[in-house]
């Protein structure tokens, strides 16, 4: 194992409820820490969550992203080792890919390779999960390559539907398993891709 924490970055553009689980879980952690914040949104929740937990934010406009270096030159600037997106809606461009191989992480909220791509996201994923009549969905826990939601799956995990849940319930009941199971599924890939 290194001898220093693995320094991770979350990138989030909303609310951030999956950043905070990442707040508190590596709180104490040995292993790991977050080291930055990352939002595409000046207004982003998320940011307020971060300065409550007295961590260190950066935003960006998607120009930036998309047309500088900016992005790049601030991570390397911190040492991170780890990107973690927690409800980030913007496609990672392929010079960060590239900057970061294996080394970036996305949650989708439903089982992939069904219900991903470009526009399935929040409650857009769980509307399209309630007219299949689905009866279950789930969480797929991913590396990010250049297309939205196709990098290789790390862990997936499903919870039971019933034929009367609207797509709200079933994205509280998908939410429920983002908490418990995102930052517990990270420390583990931590460990395995750290180890010496």
């Amino acid at each position: 194992m290194k001898s220093n924490k693995i320094r991770i970055a979350v990138f989030a553009s909303g609310s951030g409820s999956n950043a905070e689980r990442f707040f508190e879980h590596f709180k104490h952690s040995p292993l790991a820490e977050i080291a930055l914040v990352c939002s595409n949104r000046q207004d982003a929740y998320v940011l307020e969550r971060a300065r409550n937990h007295r961590l260190p934010t950066y935003t960006f406009t998607n120009k930036q992203l998309q047309e500088s270096q900016d992005v790049l030159l601030k991570l390397q600037e911190e040492k991170i080792d780890l990107i973690v997106l927690a409800g980030f809606l913007r496609l990672i461009p392929s010079y960060l890919i590239e900057a970061f191989p294996n080394s970036i992480v996305n949650i989708h909220p439903a089982l992939l390779p069904k219900w991903g791509g470009k526009g399935m996201w929040g409650i857009h994923v769980h509307e399209a999960v309630v007219k299949a009549k689905e009866l279950q969905s789930g969480i797929t826990i991913h590396y990010v390559n250049g297309r939205y939601d196709e990098g290789d799956i790390i862990y997936q995990t499903s919870c039971a539907l019933t034929e009367h849940d609207s797509p709200a319930e079933v994205a509280a009941k998908v939410l429920r398993l983002e908490h418990e199971h995102y930052p517990k599924v990270v420390e583990q890939l931590i460990r395995e891709k750290y180890k010496e």
